[in-house]
């Protein structure tokens, strides 16, 4: 996997001071979130880039080797967890964080980068945002789960101990079972600001949560 991912960017306003990294889930592409842009309801708040990168296709061992778009291989999987290709986490890692210092380069510094991601994406929140070195605003974890807590627990970095967190889940969630959001958000919420929200629906999103994001978002940008 290279470290130039192909990304969709959108910006709310001229020369943004804030961004947001948005990673898709598994055989989705980065256009999978650009929709909910207007739905944010940032319009009040200070200029935002948002960039949605796509990951890079492979085969997938859990869906019969079918190639997709993935950040990473998913060996197998059960209702308490999933088994990982943790090698591929860390390819996806680097590309990422080589996106972080893309914006650094652009003049936005770690501080004002967020970490979003759906379903896998989010999983590749949680593996890029507790351990990145530089401090980041904040992540957020859509219908997710930790996929490797050994390495979480490996290289976690003080820089982002407490860096805020917004999770939210399905309750009616038959691809990333409920419980596995609430054990990833139990694993990381020691000492950091934990927004957790659990809505009626299956493995999708809906306007309520997009606009909890935003309030969020908000809050985090001081707005």
């Amino acid at each position: 996997m290279s470290n130039a991912l192909e990304v969709i960017e959108l910006e709310t306003k001229p020369q943004p001071e804030w961004a947001v990294i948005w990673m898709h889930g598994l055989g989705a592409d980065g256009s999978d979130f650009v929709p909910v842009v207007p739905e944010l309801g940032l319009a009040d708040a200070p200029g935002v880039r948002f960039i949605f990168p796509h990951a890079e296709t492979m085969p997938v061992t859990c869906n019969n080797g079918y190639v997709m778009r993935a950040w990473y291989d998913i060996l197998e999987l059960s209702a308490i967890g999933r088994r990982v290709d943790e090698a591929g986490i860390r390819k996806s890692r680097e590309a990422i964080r080589a996106l972080i210092a893309k914006e650094n380069a652009r003049g936005i510094p770690s501080e004002r980068i967020f970490l979003a991601g759906f379903s896998q994406g989010g999983a590749m929140v949680y593996s890029v945002g507790l351990t990145h070195p530089d401090k980041l605003a904040g992540l957020i974890a859509l219908s997710t789960y930790i996929p490797s807590a050994s390495l979480i627990e490996a290289e976690a970095t003080p820089a982002n101990a407490a860096t805020p967190l917004f999770a939210a889940h399905g309750a009616q969630d038959p691809i990333v079972p409920h419980a596995l959001g609430e054990a990833a958000r139990d694993k990381v919420q020691a000492g950091r600001a934990v927004s957790w929200h659990s809505y009626r629906m299956p493995h999708s999103v809906c306007l309520e949560e997009i606009e909890a994001i935003g309030q969020w978002l908000k809050q985090q940008m001081g707005v």
